[in-house]
């Protein structure tokens, strides 16, 4: 009788809270619960994003690694299986990679400078034709708006004023360029590591966590991982084909600076949905300069056909495979990497966004392995 009397007088206070949550409303009690959850998780979510924007000289830097390195693991994994020594493998990997980034820069500077006098003498042309239409059409426009030495007296004059401006300018980008390079320098050695010992860095990661959920974290890891590298991978060929359906259709057009221009097209459609579309954009502005408007609208088609391929074609299969993202979400997610990042931010938005998704799928789907790590390999 004493343990019942004791046990009644323990259950009492539990079920006073109970009783006046009786008289709040069921919706009312349900909005509340996540109400108070939402604004947890957006504090949370906030907080890492102004951290990541505040660190962004070292953020951005170990991002564009972890990229590279989903993308450079497969070299240096076969290049391992071949025989290679570890250090020699990744050496080999991120020696060959920036030959190949540094072969493009080379050639889409080259064409640059090859076709830049063809294009002065294309766009001298269409500005006389353009000044022609202005005062002989149906604008009847003062032809003195837009004479060479009234042109030149005045961005003589824009200069002297905004020489302050230009002197503050001139300084903040040779800051820019030092931390570039400094920030270049914390993504090679990232990668480096990331490659030689990829699988260590997040073995040590693993233990700031319970070691019953090691095991369940690591398996939704190695699923978000293998949802990045699919998607890297699958981006790139995307933008190969992008780069060269424009190359094609400029070649045909007589373009000038094609290999260029589809060079700058391969390297936007690495931000989803509007980066091939905005630089395939300038190559529609090069043949309107060059060649005129019919070329130019002609080239737009042709714009557009190779986005409709890529949406339509492109995506759902080889990023759809991959790991299924919502348009919208891509959407809102390119907006926010440019509030945080700028470009960069962009570039790097949706991949992180694939690697959260695949990774908070696996850990709600599956309870996973618990206790220790399986074992170890190679990232």
């Amino acid at each position: 009788m004493p343990a019942r009397l004791g046990a009644a007088r323990r259950s009492v206070p539990a079920s006073e809270p109970a009783e006046a949550e009786r008289h709040i409303p069921l919706a009312l009690r349900v909005g509340a619960g996540w109400t108070w959850r939402l604004f947890l998780i957006a504090a949370l979510v906030g907080g890492v994003g102004w951290l990541l924007g505040y660190l962004s000289e070292v953020s951005i830097p170990l991002a564009i690694a972890v990229l590279l390195c989903a993308l450079l693991s497969p070299v240096t994994n076969r290049l391992k299986k071949w025989g290679l020594p570890r250090g020699l493998a990744v050496a080999i990997t991120v020696i060959g990679g920036f030959a190949v980034v540094a072969g493009a820069l080379t050639l889409i500077i080259t064409q640059i400078v090859s076709g830049s006098d063809s294009l002065v003498n294309s766009a001298t042309q269409g500005f006389s034709k353009l000044t022609g239409w202005l005062e002989n059409g149906p604008l009847k426009l003062n032809p003195e708006l837009w004479q060479t030495s009234q042109l030149t007296s005045r961005v003589t004059q824009f200069l002297k004023e905004s020489q302050s401006t230009i002197t503050t300018y001139a300084a903040d980008v040779g800051s820019q360029v030092g931390h570039f390079f400094a920030g270049f320098a914390i993504m090679i050695f990232s990668l480096f590591y990331f490659l030689y010992d990829g699988r260590g860095i997040f073995r040590f990661v693993t233990k700031f966590f319970p070691e019953r959920s090691r095991g369940r974290v690591d398996a939704a890891a190695r699923h978000g991982w293998e949802a990045l590298g699919h998607y890297v991978r699958a981006t790139i060929l995307v933008a190969l084909v992008d780069a060269l359906g424009v190359l094609i259709g400029a070649l045909i057009l007589g373009v000038p600076l094609a290999p260029a221009l589809a060079a700058l097209v391969f390297i936007g459609a690495f931000i989803p949905l509007v980066g091939a579309f905005v630089s395939g954009f300038l190559t529609v502005l090069v043949a309107l300069v060059a060649l005129g408007w019919v070329q130019a609208l002609i080239m737009l088609g042709v714009i557009i056909l190779v986005m409709q391929v890529e949406g339509h074609l492109l995506q759902p299969f080889l990023l759809g495979r991959a790991v299924h993202l919502h348009p919208l979400a891509v959407l809102l997610s390119i907006a926010i990497g440019v509030v945080i990042a700028g470009i960069v931010g962009a570039l790097i938005a949706v991949p992180v966004l694939a690697f959260t998704k695949s990774f908070v799928e696996r850990i709600l789907r599956e309870p996973g392995p618990a206790g220790q790590l399986t074992a170890p390999r190679h990232t």
